[in-house]
């Protein structure tokens, strides 16, 4: 055992030493400690005010991003309206207004005649033909059922999925006319309505109903018929507001982070303030995401009469689906953030969590050497790099979630996961190449027992 007693020291624990004792010696020959900061109160509200500057750019970045994949991915705004095809709700305000177009060609009192006119015509008695004109509401009550039954038949179809799919995938670039003002298409705007033309539905339930005996269908002519997918009296100011985040949707999420950069770094405890600009983040989504809850049910009471509420709510919860994902997302990130800076702090519960992870991979470490393993110049160079790898490590997950298309929070989750494995390989990696002294004294102490 040597003076310094550092033979009985582990791997780990003597890379520590070595480095507290270079701490030490850097601060007996710094000379007396510099005299704190004065803490400017215009650099502690200018941190404030750019961080909350930047939870609120978060906020018009992700309804930014959403408006933007809605309005030119032509894929995002399919998977945006397709599975609307499904929905029992759609489906009924559907049948509904399909049901009503259809009847709306079917004359029903020129029925009645041409069946009282066929009747005398084989020699009905008089008393018997007048019944037959008091059938107009049985008819029309079976009329309604028949064309009912077919229409709710066409609808719950896979072929009604897929003229829906196929016909919002033709109507997207109709879509970007009716949000900028430039209605035309199958998509247009009408009476502060966008709205899709449900025409070809009615054709097909046309030529159903005449392949199931109903002749009179035949005369049917070509309908149009609007299913309504957004309505607002305030049509004419969300296409603006629309135009503008599309323009912006690629910036401000660029702006957002680099002002919250800006508050931390002029801030006096960046720590802090990191962890302030992520709460702050946080607490901006969940309040967009209540506000569309909020708007939710405003949407729905000012809808006109005739409009199906059911219908409508499904129609508004598959627009902003992609919407709340995004706003989960960022608060997971923002979360991750607060938590991760917290934990790199001094306080005890950060202190506690970081020595027992360290002392828990150390042991690992420690076991594995003890059964043969050598790290050798993998672990001299972690051990040398092992600052700069933890903030490589940090980068790439930035870079990931940052350029990844459409994040979910499944996907900053398993970022986080994978991060936080990334370290801790990190930490087992970390070995200076020294070997315990407990070995080669044990060693050397058993070769000498025979001598005696």
């Amino acid at each position: 055992m040597s003076p310094s007693g550092d033979e009985q020291l582990s791997a780990n624990e003597r890379g520590e030493l070595a480095e507290l004792r270079q701490r030490v010696h850097a601060l007996e020959s710094s000379g007396p400690p510099p005299r704190a900061a004065r803490h400017h109160p215009f650099r502690s509200v200018g941190s404030v005010l750019l961080i909350l500057l930047a939870a609120l750019l978060a906020m018009l970045s992700v309804v930014a991003v959403w408006a933007n994949s809605i309005v030119q991915d032509t894929d995002r705004y399919v998977k945006t309206v397709g599975p609307l095809a499904s929905d029992p709700d759609v489906q009924k305000a559907a049948t509904n207004r399909i049901t009503s177009a259809v009847l709306a060609q079917v004359d029903v009192d020129a029925l009645v005649k041409q069946l009282t006119d066929a009747a005398s015509a084989k020699g009905v008695p008089p008393q018997a033909a007048k019944l037959l004109g008091n059938l107009d509401g049985p008819i029309e009550s079976g009329l309604k059922q028949l064309v009912s039954g077919t229409v709710e038949r066409v609808v719950t179809s896979s072929a009604f999925e897929t003229v829906w799919v196929n016909g919002n995938r033709r109507a997207h670039a109709a879509l970007d006319n009716a949000l900028t003002g430039q209605a035309d298409g199958a998509v247009k705007v009408e009476n502060n309505q966008v709205v899709v033309d449900l025409g070809p539905i009615v054709a097909e339930v046309k030529d159903q109903l005449v392949a199931a005996g109903f002749t009179p269908a035949a005369k049917i002519p070509a309908v149009h018929t609007n299913f309504v997918v957004f309505e607002s009296k305030d049509l004419g100011k969300i296409k603006s507001y629309v135009r503008v985040l599309e323009i912006l949707g690629g910036w401000l999420p660029v702006i957002a982070l680099l002002i919250a950069a800006a508050g931390v770094y002029v801030a006096f405890n960046r720590r802090h303030a990191l962890i302030g600009a992520a709460l702050a983040v946080f607490v901006a989504m969940l309040i967009l995401g209540i506000g569309l809850t909020v708007f939710r049910d405003v949407y729905l009471n000012h809808l006109p009469s005739g409009v199906s509420e059911a219908a409508a709510g499904s129609v508004y919860d598959a627009l902003v689906k992609f919407l709340r994902a995004g706003i989960r997302a960022l608060a997971a990130v923002a979360l991750f953030t607060a938590v991760g800076a917290f934990l790199a702090g001094p306080s005890r519960a950060a202190v506690v969590t970081r020595t027992a992870c360290r002392k828990s991979i150390g042991a690992l470490r420690d076991v594995t050497t003890s059964a043969g393993l050598r790290l050798g110049a993998v672990g001299r160079f972690v051990h040398r790099f092992k600052r700069w790898i933890g903030v490589v490590i940090l980068v790439v997950a930035a870079i990931v979630l940052f350029t990844w298309t459409y994040p979910t929070t499944a996907v900053v989750v398993w970022t986080a996961v994978i991060t936080l494995v990334a370290f801790a390989i990190r930490e087992f990696l970390d070995d200076d190449g020294s070997t315990p002294s407990s070995t080669p004294s044990s060693g050397a102490d058993a070769g000498a027992a025979p001598a005696h």
